[in-house]
């Protein structure tokens, strides 16, 4: 089942930078209803940004992203691919034997907990400004302004520096426990859906799948991926917004509770339709573009030492 699928290196930033755009204005509604109140339904929620910020309200918090995605990617997937060869070197004596179900499960699990020391501060810099819809001289919130009248962030770095200049290297890393819960099972539904579904597609005798088959198992991996993360991204959501105007959760357990409480058990799965269809695309070019750029590598490989 998982013959063939041994090679993951390296992944190109064009497909995980493809992945961001496609993927950042559905990105900004799922987050304004998971965090945000007053949207009620996602179309309602497309109307009110486009009406209030224009088509940019989309784009909110995409520069951050955008500029760390290739380090992200490259870092989650050689993880990815080391651990699995460095498994296939305990257990079978060979680092390119093809891996077995529990070590796609395994060198996940891994990929998923270092990626979060990457991907903690950029998401919380992404949400922040997502978020931010508000100056400080029309929030009704008791901050004194620096300037009134203007962004609470005025752009990623300001908000990255401000966060650390105000929470310390623990607000940085605020919905990191959050996030370790929804990436670590996150990735183990990842890598697995897309090994299999590509391996079932791809034809008998193939040496590589297809760009038609990458597309799809990328694609299904995705939404698979996102759809059962949502309940604990509406929890990481919530609390890396929080703090843009004030303080209102103490911790993973007090969001939950807060929310179970005042908005009952529904809310865990806000945005869970949005997470589904936007998994499908951003992955689709993620692996996709991996898949070309690993094709072009071996091939300058073969020319190189003939």
């Amino acid at each position: 089942m998982f013959e063939g699928r041994t090679r993951m290196c390296f992944p190109p930033g064009d497909g995980g930078a493809a992945s961001v755009v496609v993927g950042h204005p559905l990105d900004t509604v799922k987050t304004r209803l998971q965090a945000g109140q007053g949207y009620g339904n996602t179309l309602n929620c497309i109307l009110t940004v486009y009406r209030n910020e224009s088509v940019a309200g989309f784009f909110k918090g995409m520069s951050f992203p955008l500029a760390s995605i290739a380090v992200y990617s490259s870092v989650v997937f050689g993880v990815f691919s080391n651990t699995q060869r460095l498994l296939g070197q305990l257990r079978h004596g060979d680092a390119s034997h093809a891996p077995a179900l529990v070590d796609v499960a395994l060198a996940s699990t891994v990929a998923g907990f270092i990626s979060v020391g990457i991907g903690t501060p950029v998401d919380l810099v992404k949400i922040r400004l997502q978020m931010q819809t508000q100056t400080y001289s029309t929030a009704n919130v008791k901050l004194k302004p620096t300037v009134p009248g203007f962004p609470v962030y005025q752009g990623p770095i300001h908000c990255f520096r401000t966060v650390l200049q105000k929470e310390g290297i623990a607000g940085i890393y605020r919905g990191m426990g959050a996030m370790l819960l929804r990436d670590v099972p996150g990735y183990c539904l990842y890598f697995i859906p897309y090994t299999f579904f590509c391996g079932w597609i791809t034809p008998d005798g193939s040496i590589s799948p297809n760009p038609a088959s990458i597309w799809l198992a990328g694609g299904v991996a995705g939404a698979i991926s996102w759809g059962t993360a949502t309940p604990m991204d509406v929890v990481k959501s919530r609390l890396q917004a929080d703090g843009v105007y004030l303080n209102k959760y103490k911790g993973i357990l007090d969001c939950i509770l807060q929310s179970y409480q005042n908005e009952g058990l529904k809310v865990f799965f806000r945005g869970i339709t949005i997470n589904a269809v936007r998994g499908f695309p951003t992955s689709s070019a993620m692996f996709l573009g991996y898949e070309l750029s690993l094709k072009a590598m071996k091939r300058d490989q073969t020319e190189t030492n003939p």
